[in-house]
């Protein structure tokens, strides 16, 4: 499965839109900062919104769909299925990177946003 994503700084922040085959793997690199760029620059690693396909030509299309449109429909498309913008990673039994990651390598807790 190929999977379309919209991550958010927080509620109506910065939003980004994704596509992958492994979407915790995904998420916990934008949440550790290793994805790097606009992301982590931004602080761009709470999952508000994703879709599954089965053919990655569907996901790509999707994803170039939606990063098309305007910023009202994106947060309309995340409030129909998450109205509090809750974090999907963790309710997906996402991993917490301050539980694996040793304190002199959590790399996101001392670079300046």
């Amino acid at each position: 499965m190929f999977h379309v994503y919209l991550l958010a700084s927080h509620k109506h922040g910065t939003l980004y839109c994704g596509v992958t085959r492994e979407l915790m793997a995904r998420v916990y690199a934008h949440k550790v900062r290793t994805a790097g760029g606009f992301t982590a620059r931004y602080g761009v690693d709470q999952l508000v919104w994703f879709e599954s396909h089965e053919l990655v030509n569907n996901a790509i299309t999707r994803e170039k769909r939606i990063k098309r449109w305007r910023r009202a429909w994106k947060i309309n498309l995340i409030e129909t299925g998450n109205p509090n913008w809750r974090d999907l990673y963790w309710e997906m039994g996402g991993v917490d990177p301050k539980d694996i990651v040793p304190d002199e390598m959590r790399a996101w807790e001392t670079t300046k946003v």
